[in-house]
């Protein structure tokens, strides 16, 4: 005899209550493949188990681990209203092995928790093909992830990240900037674009252009330019790293290159960036106005143009710039270290 409880004519199921279990399935099918193409050494078990099993690799003799996480920020807000998500993925990835990097670590494995109310398969696998691509471009693997489907938790058509990198270096070879010195110079490495930092203003200022935004930006469809991913730095500066004595990295984020080259100075020491010393793109030029705000903002809100900063001795910088340059990076000699004055990242004219 069936028992039925009078409040409950008839049975519930998880799909009922907002959980297809079938979607997450296909997406998983769907993952699988374009995660096999960011395997490397060192992966013993990846995506499918409850845990992603990973081995460091036998060259490293005293291998320290650094890890980073991070997500995308308010710039999943303009995916969601133009429809763009294929390249989010990219600035996951590339927000978390930036970082990495700069302590001189190889990324080795990365994983992603991508978290929405009702599971898009197209959309949600167009995100997750994006973070496999960024994963192959700097050489690490997508060894996990986890997708969340919570009703109610996130408006229709809306989703957030989150991603997880795990990376290694040789403990000899940790990069702290201890040895900066005065008269050491500041490279900058060119940005892709506006990144990932300061998408609640960029959203203010494409507010305020309305109907006026420019149709293209540095010769990209507008919405084009501003959605461009994040560069990854990764294979190249590596690459620098094992030619030059490089001091010092500062991935630029939040904070601009203001607040983030201080990070890598020892006390004592300040970077005095030269104005005009790397030229404004039409994008930034156009935030810029928009917004209405002087240098001293845009260099400490945006990166302005420069994603990456390699402080190296003035001796060995034209040698580190050719090697970069040739691996395909833009690069300018912005600066210089000096004696800390009134701040610890200044700009002179």
């Amino acid at each position: 005899m069936t028992h039925k409880n009078a409040s409950s004519p008839f049975p519930l199921s998880y799909k009922d209550a907002g959980v297809d279990i079938d979607a997450g399935d296909a997406l998983i099918e769907r993952i699988k493949p374009l995660a096999k193409k960011t395997m490397r050494e060192g992966v013993l078990a990846g995506i499918g188990g409850f845990g992603a099993l990973f081995e460091v690799p036998k060259r490293y003799k005293e291998p320290v681990l650094v890890s980073g996480t991070d997500g995308v920020g308010t710039k999943l807000k303009l995916a969601f209203g133009w429809n763009m998500h294929d390249t989010v993925g990219i600035d996951l990835v590339a927000m978390s092995v930036n970082d990495v990097l700069v302590q001189g670590a190889e990324p080795l494995f990365f994983l992603d928790y991508f978290a929405c109310g009702k599971l898009d398969v197209d959309t949600a696998a167009a995100v997750v093909g994006g973070v496999a691509r960024g994963c192959e471009l700097s050489g690490c693997a997508l060894i996990g992830g986890e997708t969340a489907e919570m009703p109610g938790m996130y408006p229709a058509g809306e989703y957030d990240l989150a991603g997880f990198c795990v990376g290694a270096v040789e403990k000899s070879k940790i990069l702290t900037g201890s040895d900066i010195k005065p008269g050491d110079l500041v490279l900058g490495l060119a940005s892709s674009g506006v990144h990932s930092n300061g998408f609640s203003l960029v959203r203010k200022c494409i507010e305020r252009a309305g109907v006026n935004a420019p149709a293209t930006l540095d010769g990209k469809p507008f919405k084009q330019a501003l959605m461009e991913p994040t560069r990854l730095y990764v294979k190249n500066v590596l690459a620098a790293l094992a030619a030059h004595p490089i001091k010092a990295l500062a991935h630029i984020t939040g904070g601009g290159l203001l607040e983030n080259i201080p990070r890598v100075l020892p006390e004592g020491t300040a970077a005095h960036l030269t104005k005009g010393s790397w030229p404004q793109t039409e994008l930034f030029a156009w935030l810029q106005t928009t917004a209405g705000i002087d240098d001293f903002e845009m260099n400490r809100t945006f990166n302005n143009g420069i994603g990456m900063v390699v402080v190296i001795d003035a001796a060995q910088a034209g040698a580190c710039a050719a090697t970069l340059r040739a691996a395909g990076e833009t690069v300018y000699v912005i600066g210089v270290i000096a004696e800390r004055g009134d701040g610890a990242a200044v700009l002179v004219d």
